[in-house]
């Protein structure tokens, strides 16, 4: 018999059929019987049963929402089980500029030129396509230039729950000094 509360039952389906994570705002608005405080109590709950079962997968606080996710240490089998999932590769140079854009956001193209010392369009142009950065309005200067800031596609990707998650530079550093690269 399952002994569980019924809401930790509801929101665990919710969150299994929803292709994006399912944030507490959305699920409440949803489930208008319950309280935001039983909502999160309810998750806080599914994420320790799902963590202790020691399963593949996981709940996880992703992209200010909760989704169902493999573990990482299986996600090799996946990729080669199934050629059409592909592990995406950016560039260095695109991989800079989301770099620069994630931590300066919001951000003009021109700005990050001027970090990285070299024009960055077709860098941007494939970051909106991949829909990991996004035009989040235009700068009150001449030529109104675009501000660009990162998606939640972004924070899903890197596995991020926020922009806190970052690492700071401090971390940065100490990571490069591990692997043994100048810093």
């Amino acid at each position: 018999m399952n002994d569980r509360n019924p809401l930790t039952n509801i929101i665990e389906c919710l969150i299994f059929v929803s292709k994006t994570p399912l944030t507490i705002q959305e699920i409440s608005e949803f489930l208008k019987d319950f309280e935001k405080e039983e909502i999160t109590d309810a998750l806080g709950e599914l994420e320790e049963q799902w963590d202790g079962m020691g399963r593949s997968f996981i709940l996880s606080n992703i992209a200010g929402g909760y989704q169902f996710r493999t573990r990482p240490e299986f996600s090799e089998y996946i990729v080669e089980f199934n050629k059409e999932i592909k592990k995406f590769r950016l560039s260095k140079a695109a991989l800079e500029v989301l770099a620069i854009v994630a931590y300066k956001q919001p951000v003009t193209k021109i700005e990050v030129e001027k970090i990285r010392g070299v024009d960055c369009s077709s860098s941007v142009s494939m970051l909106l396509e991949r829909r990991f950065i996004e035009i989040s309005g235009r700068k009150d200067v001449p030529g109104k230039p675009f501000l660009y800031r990162t998606t939640d596609l972004f924070l899903e990707t890197f596995g991020l729950r926020n922009l806190k998650d970052l690492p700071t530079v401090k971390e940065i550093e100490k990571i490069k000094e591990d692997m043994g690269e100048p810093g």
